[in-house]
């Protein structure tokens, strides 16, 4: 019982300081940035497109620190699902979300070529440094394009920050950009320990609690992001987080077990996980494509389909790890 007590604290605790510690650092960084004088587009690009999917780099380079690459990589995959599955699904429950071209014509279309990318990395079922250091420089890539896309629009994406938030003395973004950074390393500590101890006492293996247990904790923040996204009418805001989640998972966060830890991992991934994702991205731009034409949203019934489909995922991941 004791031990039960343990691995509960471990994931409650470690998730709730996690969420908190991203959103704390993060605005201490872009108060600090301005403070340094840092262009508000650089600041914007890289903290609104990724910011929420920290918490996934944090805990998936902790895991990959420790041994756990299967964790690693089930966060990526479970993340991805999640996002479009879990998330989308439940936010479309609660108020349609609209669709613009633009999602349509560059943003999915570039994740969906890019989970192609790292379809091709895994499907050896080994995951090697080379391959680590190319996702990096395609995220370095993917940045450059963002910027560019935001100076022809003549956006700087800082604008879509709390601007009350970015405030922040120099000595108390400072303060805060460290404490922020220790409980995101504390956090994620005490979040891989519980995921390992909850693996151990269910008797199913890392990947899959790295699918699930883990990946609801880490996407707190995007869950949050797109729901206020959403309520603000400020749409493509909201599924922006998510493609830009999705986009710094695969290509930031997958990074992490490839340089820290590469080597092998379970067959399932490719035979079962890997489609499952395609499914969700491929689906989700279709659903886009037909709602934009349409002139609506994506509705209830959309969201009833992806919630479902994520439910139907997870009752499967259980069923064969049993």
């Amino acid at each position: 019982m004791r031990v039960i007590l343990k691995i509960i604290v471990e994931l409650i605790v470690g998730a709730g300081l996690l969420a908190f510690g991203a959103e704390r650092f993060i605005t201490a960084s872009a108060a600090l940035a301005r403070h340094l004088k840092i262009p508000s587009l650089v600041i914007g690009i890289i903290l609104v497109g990724f910011g929420t999917s920290f918490p996934e780099l944090i805990v998936s380079a902790i895991a990959a620190f420790h041994g756990k690459t299967q964790i690693s990589i089930g966060n990526v995959v479970g993340s991805n699902i999640a996002n479009i599955g879990l998330i989308l699904g439940v936010v479309a429950l609660i108020i349609p979300i609209e669709v613009h071209s633009r999602l349509v014509k560059w943003e999915l279309p570039a994740l969906i070529i890019i989970s192609f990318v790292i379809g091709a990395f895994l499907w050896n079922g080994y995951l090697s440094r080379p391959e680590g250091i190319i996702l990096i420089l395609l995220l370095i890539l993917h940045l450059y394009w963002m910027s560019i896309t935001s100076l022809k629009k003549k956006v700087a994406p800082l604008q879509e920050l709390p601007q009350e938030k970015l405030q922040m003395s120099a000595k108390k973004s400072v303060i805060w950009w460290f404490l922020g950074l220790a409980l995101l390393f504390i956090s994620s500590e005490l979040l891989v320990d519980g995921a390992v101890g909850a693996a151990q006492l269910l008797g199913i293996s890392d990947l899959v609690i790295g699918l699930t247990i883990v990946t609801v904790c880490t996407s707190l923040p995007e869950f949050a992001a797109t729901l206020m996204g959403v309520l603000k009418k400020e749409h493509d805001i909201a599924i922006g987080h998510i493609i830009g989640s999705n986009i710094f998972n695969s290509l930031a966060v997958l990074a992490m077990p490839a340089l820290i830890a590469p080597g092998r991992f379970p067959s399932s991934v490719m035979r079962r996980d890997y489609p499952a994702m395609m499914i969700f991205t491929i689906g989700l731009w279709l659903f886009t494509i037909l709602t934009s034409r349409r002139g609506g949203g994506i509705g209830r019934v959309f969201g009833i389909i992806f919630l479902l489909g994520y439910i139907s995922y997870v009752v499967l991941l259980f069923i064969s790890s049993t």
